[in-house]
């Protein structure tokens, strides 16, 4: 692939591939650009509010080490001496994992999540953790512990969740590739929003040990992916490289088909959107077969997905949040809408109400293990030689508390606004997005590549095609 980052770039530009190269030929120090990568974080902190616990002092050590190490000829690693953040979802040792609960300020974590575990064997330094909503529960974020996290193109705008901290940091150039998860969009609104590029991997490809909170129930452990918020496909394809349980096998993308919803998309988006996936349409037709057509469940994908959501009525989520004290959603919503007095995030305990009120039934838990046991092997059949681009979201970042509304509201709304990534938590797809256009105002519009789980390194290349083409990663100038 042509490299797109020029010569002479700014650190702040570059990608985790990239710095871990020029690290490793002595083109620049660890510490150097760990250096360069505190400051920054410094500066953009106040206006994005996107990291919530530094461990900046840790890091210089660490750099300084790496840096020894690579004189005395010690260094390993594929991200030997490259300074990178993590969601503060994944327990760090000697870090906090609040997920914005103040009753969980003072809880310090003894031991690293698997995933972080697998991250400092390849010699990556950690620089910190970002915000999320609480408990991850929300597409949006802000908690009651930390505050509200800013869009970096636009503060007045969400940056998504859960892992917007993250998209709003790498978008800023805050690190040179972040770590997220995504259980419902929660990569892919950040990455879409922020302009970053974003990998979620597939059913069970990647271990949960030590994110917080634990997924128990199976229906919702397959919608759970984890991976990179990243300046380039290629530190995508690298960190699930690393923290999957076993690489994809390499594949021929010109075997491979594309369908392309656009007029069979059914659900709606706004006019840059439209043109964006025009665009990429036209661009790929001259090169792949290419269909228009709704893949296997899709209109009833994004029901399925709130059904599951709700088992219980979330009921793990409202213990886990409210500790203690008696689970009390309502009186605790009305509080913070009128006092700003509760601890809890006035969204998260809107998310709890609206997750009782369409608590599933056992009957209706039964017709949809049916329904994913039924077709899990069509989707797997009708994927196999098959790539789908959708949309993110019917819009590019709309301002703070747009997307709660539009997800969260007693109008069922989301059967309208959230298909396009449920569709791929529902079926426990690998998903990858690369931005593609910006709207009018500058915004950032991304797409979504996905197929069956084995075949991401077919994802892999056909993003790296389409940032080449289109507009990819480009850092902020906040």
């Amino acid at each position: 692939m042509v490299d797109k980052i020029a010569p002479g770039a700014d650190i702040l530009d570059m990608d985790a591939t990239t710095l871990a190269a020029k690290i490793a030929g002595q083109e620049l120090t660890s510490l150097e650009v760990t250096e360069a990568f505190i400051a920054h974080l410094q500066r953009i902190q106040p206006q994005l509010n996107c990291l919530v616990e530094d461990r900046f002092e840790e890091s210089r050590a660490e750099a300084r080490k790496a840096d020894q190490d690579l004189a005395n000829g010690l260094a390993k690693g594929r991200l030997f001496g490259v300074p990178i953040s993590i969601k503060e979802s994944f327990h760090v040792a000697g870090m906090r994992t609040t997920s914005g609960l103040p009753h969980r300020r003072d809880l310090v974590e003894e031991q690293d999540a698997e995933i972080v575990a697998r991250l400092k064997g390849e010699g990556a330094i950690i620089l910190g953790k970002s915000n999320t909503p609480v408990l991850c529960f929300c597409q949006e974020t802000d908690n009651k512990l930390y505050g509200r996290s800013n869009n970096p193109w636009d503060p007045a705008r969400t940056p998504g969740g859960s892992s917007g901290g993250e998209g709003a940091l790498i978008a800023a150039g805050g690190a040179a590739v972040g770590i997220g998860s995504d259980i419902g969009g929660s990569i892919r609104f950040p990455s879409h929003f922020n302009g970053v590029v974003g990998f979620r991997s597939g059913n069970r490809q990647v271990s949960q040990e030590g994110s917080f909170p634990y997924i128990s129930n199976p229906l919702q452990e397959r919608m759970l992916g984890i991976g990179a918020l990243a300046k380039s496909v290629r530190d995508t394809r690298l960190i699930n490289e690393i923290i999957a349980f076993s690489p994809p096998e390499p594949s021929s993308l010109y075997s491979f088909s594309i369908n392309i919803p656009f007029e069979q998309l059914w659900f709606p988006v706004d006019h840059p959107t439209a043109t964006a996936i025009q665009a990429v349409r036209q661009f790929l037709q001259e090169q792949f077969p290419i269909s228009d057509e709704q893949p296997p469940y899709y209109q009833e994908s994004a029901a399925m997905w709130q059904n599951i959501m709700s088992i219980d009525g979330a009921r793990e989520m409202a213990e886990i949040a409210f500790g203690a004290n008696p689970i009390r959603p309502l009186p605790e919503y009305l509080k913070e809408v009128f006092f700003h007095s509760s601890p809890l995030h006035r969204y998260f305990t809107w998310a709890l109400l609206a997750a009782k009120l369409v608590k599933p039934s056992p009957r209706t838990l039964r017709d949809i293990e049916k329904t994913i046991t039924e077709g899990d092997p069509k989707i797997t059949e009708y994927l196999d030689s098959r790539l789908l681009i959708l949309p993110v979201y019917h819009t590019p970042a709309p301002p703070h508390g747009v997307v709660i509304r539009e997800l969260f509201s007693l109008t069922m709304s989301f059967k309208r606004y959230l298909p396009f990534v449920t569709y791929i938590n529902t079926w426990g797809l690998p998903a990858l997005v690369v931005p593609v256009a910006e709207s009018p105002a500058g915004l950032p519009i991304a797409v979504q590549i996905t197929s069956r789980v084995g075949n991401e390194d077919a994802i892999f290349r056909l993003g790296e095609i389409l940032e080449q083409e289109f507009r990819g990663y480009r850092r902020c100038p906040i």
